[in-house]
């Protein structure tokens, strides 16, 4: 692992990371201390100092989800990351030559998203800013929606179900990789009222690095 230069008014670092068997180079934060937001564009997003660099980090659930979505069958399924951060199952589906978007509310996103395509010689990802409250009818409809980590506050449960139904094609299937952060039961009786089929499974007990892992595996069916 090795420290990149500073980008902006924050510090990043380069490693490899073994995602679904394969090895990338992923450009991440340094630590959590980073912050930059001078023309307050997080801030009015409503990410605050504190949760500001959550995004820009590599979580162990998004390591987990990276290695399911290598095993997916992909061809003919249009793909939405939600809640993507630094994209880790994007670049596995992309290097798969998977039709994927990739979404997240953070204003950065974007930037580290291409960043990492260009580390790891991959073609470019669709990318749309995706704040769950809001509808965003140019965005489609998906066959596919994964994300990890993502039930992590008490209110989301509900916005992020009626979010996954609105870019839901009538047959869908949609993975979360959930790191029991206790909202589940909330997101489970949501999408069930919405009219979907779940599964769920605990995930590996450890990562490929051979860290410990505690937290399930998601899923829901529709059509």
């Amino acid at each position: 692992m090795t420290d990149a230069p500073p980008v902006a008014d924050y510090q990043v670092k380069i490693e490899t990371l073994c995602l679904g068997g394969v090895d990338f180079d992923i450009r991440s934060l340094l630590d959590r201390q980073q912050y930059s937001d001078p023309d307050g564009v997080a801030e009015r997003a409503g990410i605050s100092s504190a949760s500001w660099p959550l995004f820009g980090l590599v979580w162990p659930s998004a390591r987990i989800l990276a290695g399911i979505v290598q095993a997916l069958p992909l061809v003919g399924r249009r793909v939405l990351e939600i809640g993507c951060g630094l994209g880790l199952a994007s670049l596995v589906m992309r290097r798969r030559g998977a039709d994927i978007t990739a979404s997240d509310l953070h204003p950065l996103a974007a930037a580290f998203m291409a960043e990492n395509l260009r580390l790891n010689r991959l073609e470019a990802i669709a990318f749309r800013t995706g704040n769950w409250a809001d509808a965003d009818p140019d965005l489609g409809a998906f066959d596919l929606i994964v994300g990890s980590d993502v039930l992590y506050e008490r209110d989301l449960p509900g916005l992020l179900a009626d979010y996954i139904d609105r870019h839901s094609s009538p047959s869908v299937e949609v993975i979360i990789v959930d790191p029991d952060r206790g909202n589940r039961a909330a997101f489970n009786h949501r999408m069930a009222g919405l009219g979907y089929r779940h599964t769920e499974t605990r995930a590996a007990a450890q990562l490929e690095s051979g860290e410990p892992y505690k937290g399930r595996i998601l899923n829901y069916r529709r059509g």
